[in-house]
């Protein structure tokens, strides 16, 4: 696998994380959610990319010393060799140098993958919000990270 290199995403690349959010959910985020993301000034959006292809991408947000990890998808032929990890442990990197100092965020409560990623990373659930998700509906996971 090339070098996987990690930098800020700029609007040019919406059109390529359009294509993997697309093929990542079942009620994918907007060109407009993603340009919105993009330029407001508490959100940090980053992409993972191999060579000059974007494989990956990261959403989150700091307001005051609370973090949320908004959004998070990999290619699906990159999915299972550590993308998701780099991105996350980039932009928990970057929401630390925020001055966040508890992160949050929501995953599928069928999605073990990331459930297991999180954890790994220090994630613990908080809590299940029932019926969060739709199409299907399903619980969602409310995990948190307190951060040194």
């Amino acid at each position: 696998m090339t070098k996987i290199s990690i930098r800020k995403i700029t609007v040019s690349d919406i059109p390529e994380v359009i294509t993997i959010e697309n093929e990542s959910f079942s009620t994918p985020w907007s060109e407009v959610s993603f340009f919105s993301e993009i330029n407001n000034p508490a959100s940090i959006c980053r992409a993972a990319l191999s060579g000059d292809s974007l494989i990956g991408y990261v959403c989150a947000s700091c307001i005051l010393y609370e973090g949320r990890i908004l959004n998070l998808a990999v290619r699906p032929d990159y999915r299972r060799k550590g993308v998701g990890k780099m991105l996350a442990q980039s932009i928990l990197k970057a929401l630390r140098t925020s001055g966040c100092k508890k992160i949050f965020l929501e995953v599928r409560a069928s999605n073990t993958v990331a459930i297991r990623l999180y954890e790994s990373l220090g994630f613990r659930m908080l809590s299940l919000s029932r019926g969060y998700y739709f199409l299907p509906r399903e619980d969602a996971v409310i995990m948190g990270l307190q951060l040194p």
